[in-house]
């Protein structure tokens, strides 16, 4: 049992919020007169910064899914207490190219030495960047602060009502002894749902390969032998992992065509490479990053969900719903920046002359809600005024093979196998067209506003900005899976890569809608959408991260507060009155103390990052460097707002 004088806190979870909760409580007190000690404990069995899933060991295939210009861990704004040390990622990528660090491996130097600001930096080498940080903050402790690294597990978080703190079980059988605790767990192991469970057991008995929901780093990836078919379920970020590994990991390259845009690149196999077959609900993966020198497109500008509109969505206070508020306001931007960009860049689409003025018009009528008026006359301007074929249909950039017609019969889509891939080869060609194009393409434009107006939306809604059926059915219910398909995409160069890699006969698609079973002692994918048989295989890879739901977390950490009742999950009434367990923790207003069984607020205890997912949306993405928007560095001024609590 470690004893320990003045005031000492744990940090259970030592990544990026982790750190940046022992940062900010290093900028506080050195711009304080406080001669108590403060013993700082930071427990992770990984290296503190960089984590578990920035850890400078994976491999460089895995890419970082912001530029290099976007992510810090260190705050330039919005703070009383000024930084002791460190800097954004791209300050640290510009001083390192100058004059490289000793820390830094070959690899690392090879790889500073071409990217550029706009480029996508590898995990590994964010996690360099997140160790220097460490390091640097290291270097720069206040006097009577210290820092101690436990290699391990916190299993248990134990009220000590003699002192009013806590004791902090370790894996490792020690107990740290703490005046406050911070939960920074980020991704924990998750159980499988009951569909996974199913088909990890059929699995099992008909000795056939399941890898589940994991981080792809911690994935032995040669499970999966060269020649034979692959099932991947699911087709986002985590997809375009798994084709690396299986593709470019085992020897395969790329090698440019001299082509335009979405012909630019063909792959060279190297003869390892298995037969993959990806499958997701819309049946496409994400749509890439457009090619922009800043995050937000510099053309797009939120004319209706701006500072004025924010500031009267917040006056509703609960009574503000998602759809009848937000969505409207959202909606009219990513039609004008859609249509204002068709405007410019192709002229001749565009067959009435008044059409943006009669837009203008529009867009300005009927603030409140969009009802089937409204949207009929929408229609009717932009029957009128455009060729065929140009209206935005957001409903079908979300699920771009629904614009293929049913075959004879009206039950699919597509007669087999070979039409579905050409049909997705040509969407994936077109998207990567569309990224090179960046700001001269009214697509990519269009979506920059949904990416822009999901930064205000975060604000908006944390902290109970929206009823709860607003948030149940409607924020999370449609808009989050439409949102992120569009704007959560990977590089514009994934795309490259995966359209050459569908001309090499390497990736295949199962199709919109797929059902993933066991049948006949195989894994077999068939989608309603395709006339052909279903494809089958021995493997099956979930491409999925571990679910973010503390209700079915595998941790022991949690599972015991829980069980001990300092913390609950959240509890929000649907909108038929039903109430349902959310993915994150019940918390009190910032700094997010977690509400214990009977609801009370457990002082001492603070939680940071992906638990507070059912009070902020969208908590797994880095702080913004020089952020345009607040959500851009709410993190930071979240772990801020820790600090202070701590400090007093």
């Amino acid at each position: 049992m470690e004893a320990t004088e003045g005031q000492a806190v744990v940090i259970v979870g030592a990544g990026p919020r982790g750190t940046s909760v022992m940062e900010r409580l290093l900028a506080r007190r050195a711009g304080a007169a406080d001669p108590r000690p403060l013993a700082i404990h930071l427990v992770d069995p990984h290296p503190p910064g960089a984590g578990h899933v920035w850890r400078t060991d994976q491999s460089r295939l895995y890419l970082m899914n912001t530029q290099a210009y976007f992510p810090t861990l260190i705050p330039d704004r919005g703070m009383d207490a000024p930084p002791v040390a460190g800097c954004s990622f791209n300050r640290w990528r510009e001083a390192q190219r100058r004059q490289p660090g000793a820390t830094l491996s070959a690899a690392d130097r090879d790889e500073l030495s071409a990217l550029a600001a706009t480029g996508f930096p590898s995990r590994p080498l964010y996690g360099r960047y997140l160790s220097w940080c460490v390091a640097a903050l290291l270097e720069k402790l206040p006097d009577a602060v210290t820092v101690t690294v436990h290699a391990t597990l916190a299993n248990r978080v134990v009220r000590d009502h003699d002192t009013g703190g806590y004791a902090v079980v370790l894996q490792d059988g020690d107990t740290l002894r703490a005046d406050a605790v911070v939960l920074a767990l980020g991704h924990v192991p998750s159980r499988l749902t009951p569909a996974q469970r199913e088909l990890r057991d059929e699995a099992r008995a008909a000795r056939l390969t399941y890898l589940p929901p994991a981080v792809p780093g911690d994935v032995d990836w040669e499970q999966l032998p060269a020649g034979e078919t692959v099932l991947v379920r699911g087709m986002g970020l985590n997809f375009f992992d798994v084709v690396g590994q299986l593709t470019e990991g085992r020897g395969g390259r790329f090698e440019p065509t001299g082509e335009a845009p979405g012909k630019a690149l063909a792959y060279v196999p190297s003869g390892r490479e298995p037969v993959i077959v990806g499958g997701s609900r819309r049946g496409t993966p994400y749509r890439a990053k457009a090619e922009l020198e800043h995050y937000y497109p510099a053309g797009v500008e939120l004319r209706f969900l701006d500072e004025d509109a924010v500031a009267s969505i917040r006056a509703l206070g609960a009574t503000a719903g998602f759809d009848h508020d937000i969505w409207p306001l959202l909606h009219r931007d990513t039609l004008w920046a859609y249509y204002t960009t068709l405007a410019r860049t192709r002229p001749d689409l565009i067959t009435e002359p008044g059409f943006l003025a009669e837009l203008d018009a529009l867009l300005a009528q009927g603030m409140a809600g969009e009802g089937p008026a409204w949207l009929l006359r929408l229609k009717a301007l932009e029957t009128r005024c455009l060729a065929d074929g140009h209206r935005l249909d957001l409903a079908a950039l979300a699920r771009p093979l629904s614009r293929h017609p049913l075959l004879p019969g009206g039950k699919h889509r597509f007669d087999s196998h070979a039409h579905l891939d050409r049909a997705v080869l040509a969407y994936l060609c077109e998207d990567a067209a569309g990224s090179a194009r960046g700001e001269d393409d009214a697509v990519k434009m269009a979506i920059g506003a949904l990416n822009a107006g999901r930064a205000v939306i975060k604000s908006l809604v944390a902290d109970r900005g929206i009823t709860q059926e607003s948030w149940l059915g409607e924020l999370r219910g449609w808009f989050e899976g439409f949102v992120e398909g569009l704007t959560s995409g990977p590089p514009a160069l994934r795309m490259e890569q995966l359209a050459a890699l569908v001309r090499a006969g390497v990736v295949h698609f199962a199709g919109p809608d797929p059902m993933f079973r066991v049948q006949l002692g195989l894994f077999q994918v068939a989608s309603p959408w395709v006339a052909e048989p279903p494809w089958r295989s021995r493997y099956l890879v979930e491409a999925l991260a571990p679910a973010n739901w503390v209700q079915d977390s595998d941790s022991k950490l949690l599972n015991n507060l829980l069980a001990d009742g300092l913390v609950r999950p959240r509890v929000m009434l649907a909108a038929d009155g039903e109430p349902v367990v959310t993915s994150g923790l019940d918390v009190s207003a910032p700094p997010y103390r977690p509400l214990n069984g009977t609801g009370a607020p457990v002082e001492g205890l603070y939680v940071l990052g992906l638990q507070l997912s059912s009070v902020q949306w969208g908590t797994a993405i880095a702080a913004q460097a020089d952020a345009e928007y607040r959500s851009g560095y709410r993190t930071l001024r979240d772990a801020d707002d820790i600090a202070a609590a701590i400090l007093g």
